[in-house]
């Protein structure tokens, strides 16, 4: 499927008014272009594996629209003429109020495999301490060898491969307390990375949980790149934290609960986690942005957790506690 892409370059004072504007004549979609820093909350809600690279603020701010193009090549021009010009007197009328910038237009045409792939280029190999982790797109180099342990990861739809730092934290923490006997609990596995290095860490089993179902297909390909007993691993897609049926079917007695999502999300999750796991065991939490730690600390303590350690990389916290 093809579609026509139209950029408007305009400043970021009115990339919010113009985005409205152009929905107002029917475009949908918005992809937002600047150099605005993010704020605390935007980069916990962002909470993406590959993080932006943050460069100076230009003011310039880049709008880009998406429309189906139809496979006939006059109904494409046709539309692609009539767009632009609804576009452009909108950016007309805008600009007798407020400064838009440039307001140049731009138009192009991309097709879906562009969004699906381009991401790739921004992710290559590395290592976490002795463990190397690959993209399924990359060869393997000489680190392979001397590697203590190799992921081999494709994140998929379902994101997710160890390189942001909350990862890494939760990797860390497992790599501490799995053992031969550990049965692991992952809530909003994902791609099942740390549930698939428990088990490759030497845990006996894992069941993850997910509401993106997505992560079927994610999880299921990872297992085999890593060569995991597929007996091992048990995903469920749905909310563990207000979904009974999803809490029975995961069942108790887990030696450590790990959770790599969202404060507001770890939060309620807490005495969820506090009944699936047994006494003695493990509760390992990140994705949780500088700032924010007490708050879930204070929620692991209320379950009836105590906080063992908090640690730091970067701008986000991991806080883990013990069921006693």
């Amino acid at each position: 499927m093809k579609w026509l892409r139209f950029m408007i370059t305009t400043n970021t004072e009115a990339e919010d008014i113009l985005v409205s504007d152009m929905y107002d004549i029917g475009l949908e979609g918005a992809q937002i272009e600047d150099k605005l820093p993010l704020t605390p909350l935007e980069k916990e809600r962002m909470f993406v594996d590959i993080p932006p690279v943050a460069e100076e603020d230009d003011g310039v701010a880049y709008l880009s629209f998406f429309v189906e193009a139809p496979e006939d090549e006059n109904a494409k021009e046709e539309l692609k003429n009539s767009t632009l010009a609804s576009i452009r007197e909108q950016l007309k009328a805008s600009a007798e109020f407020m400064d838009i910038g440039s307001g140049e237009v731009t138009v192009s045409e991309t097709e879906d495999l562009d969004w699906i792939n381009n991401w790739k280029q921004y992710f290559h190999s590395f290592m976490i301490d002795d463990l190397l982790v690959i993209p399924s797109w990359e060869e393997d180099d000489e680190r392979t060898a001397s590697a203590g342990m190799v992921l081999r990861i494709d994140p998929g739809t379902a994101f997710g491969t160890g390189m942001h730092e909350t990862t890494q934290l939760c990797i860390r923490q497992l790599k501490k307390y799995v053992n031969s006997d550990t049965q692991l609990l992952d809530v909003g596995t994902g791609s099942g990375i740390l549930s698939i290095l428990s088990i490759m860490f030497g845990a006996k089993r894992a069941l993850g949980t997910d509401l993106d179902p997505c992560a079927i297909e994610a999880v299921a390909d990872n297992i085999k790149k890593n060569d995991i007993d597929q007996s091992k691993f048990k995903l469920i897609i749905g909310n563990i934290i207000d979904d009974t049926a999803v809490e029975e079917e995961a069942g108790y007695g887990y030696d450590i609960a790990v959770a790599n999502i969202l404060a507001e999300v770890l939060i309620p999750l807490m005495p969820v986690l506090y009944r699936h796991v047994k006494e003695g065991g493990m509760v390992i939490t990140s994705g949780i942005i500088e700032g924010r730690e007490d708050a879930v600390a204070d929620a692991m303590k209320a379950a009836g957790f105590e906080v063992c350690d908090i640690l730091k990389q970067g701008e986000w916290r991991c806080v883990t506690g013990r069921k006693s």
